[in-house]
């Protein structure tokens, strides 16, 4: 599978910390960069047909749909599409117009992730996001309109300026508006955002891990009363429509990342990532450089990541995979770790797989973390 990642936002959300850019200036020659990289970088992927292409970001839905299209193009000079082929865009709903709608509809194209975050005009306007309530609506229903039925929409729970029943009325919307996937994440305050900076000068009261708790099993329950499956932490899916792109990732496949920022996997125990300077990244790229560092995981670093992704997913790490790739000293340990956790069942084994019960996955990444190699 392949990762684009388009580095460009109209404005900065207040709680994101990833790389982009609120300028345009260089989006000509990024797209020429990121196409220079998809040949520079050809021979990575060890399967050359690709079953799921995403564009993520910041904000792919920034490019037109010629230069979306331009980008698909570039990446079958040199790779095949299976026929059932997955390609995500990421947008936001102030991009969903009808002209951009119409262009990607001619497109290949074929699953849209829509920011939506929420619903309501205090959450929006605390997130600092570019959309209004109404065109978080009115955006879905545009989409479906033009024939794109795989849709996932992005939602924000554990806001300060939320509560259970705003956040209810939420869910009731996403249930009627018939979007068959949905990512959904706690608002989280990460360092050196204005959201932090909101919180430290008393501008806005910081999110309360109890409200967000309680939001989060409500949001399961209530998901699956209605004919989703919770198939890892924050991805909910009807039957036939989990995002292939992230499955891959949880199933630790190979990927390569293409545009700055973009992190790479050989599947096996390389990992790679561009530098996250757009300038920089360019000049590389026009002087048909690699614009990436690496590092060879070491088997801790490995057995750390397994634990960590396949403990957030409904098919848990794979123990017999597990002993087949760890040395005795790493078994060890793991059993050793496991065992009092097992006992108290936070953690159970079905199928020969661990995994970590629904009514824990709140706490899913603090369980995992407590087996790591350090």
């Amino acid at each position: 599978m392949i990762y684009i990642h388009i580095p460009f936002c109209k404005q900065k959300c207040s709680y994101c910390n990833f790389h982009f850019s609120t300028s345009l200036n260089f989006k000509d020659d990024m797209v020429a960069a990121m196409k220079k990289e998809i040949v520079l970088r050809k021979n990575e992927l060890q399967n050359k047909s690709l079953s799921s292409l995403y564009f993520g970001g910041g904000t792919p839905s920034i490019l037109s749909a010629d230069e979306i299209k331009s980008l698909i193009d570039e990446v079958l000079k040199h790779f095949s599409f299976e026929k059932d082929i997955e390609i995500t865009l990421e947008a936001n709903p102030d991009d969903l117009n009808k002209e951009f709608l119409k262009g990607l509809s001619d497109s290949p194209v074929n699953r849209l992730s829509i920011g939506t975050q929420s619903f309501f005009e205090a959450d929006l306007k605390l997130m600092n996001r570019a959309h209004t309530a109404n065109e978080a609506e009115d955006s879905i229903k545009r989409a479906q309109d033009f024939g794109f039925e795989n849709l996932s929409i992005d939602l924000i729970y554990g806001s300060p300026t939320s509560n259970l029943e705003i956040w209810k009325e939420n869910l009731n919307k996403t249930i009627a508006l018939e979007v068959p996937h949905i990512s959904s994440y706690a608002l989280t305050v990460e360092p050196k955002t204005a959201l932090e900076n909101w919180i430290s000068k008393g501008k806005v009261i910081s999110p309360k891990e109890e409200e967000q708790n309680r939001e989060f099993y409500y949001l399961s329950d209530f998901l699956k009363d209605h004919g989703f499956e919770h198939y890892e932490v924050s991805n909910f899916a009807k039957p036939g429509f989990y995002s292939r792109h992230n499955s891959s990732y949880w199933k630790y496949k190979e990927y390569l990342g293409i545009g700055p920022s973009a992190h790479s996997y050989n599947g096996s125990d390389v990992r790679s990532w561009n530098i996250a300077n757009n300038q920089q990244y360019i000049k590389k790229l026009n002087a048909h450089l690699p614009a990436k560092e690496e590092e060879i995981l070491s088997a801790e670093d490995q057995f750390n990541e397994m634990i960590m992704i396949g403990l957030r997913t409904i098919w848990g790490v794979d123990l017999e995979n597990l002993k087949g790739k760890f040395n005795d000293r790493i078994l060890e340990h793991f059993q050793r770790e496991i065992k009092q956790k097992l006992e108290e069942e936070i953690l159970i084994i079905e199928n020969n797989h661990l995994k970590i019960p629904e009514k824990q996955w709140f706490m899913a990444d603090g369980i995992a973390s407590d087996l790591f190699m350090v």
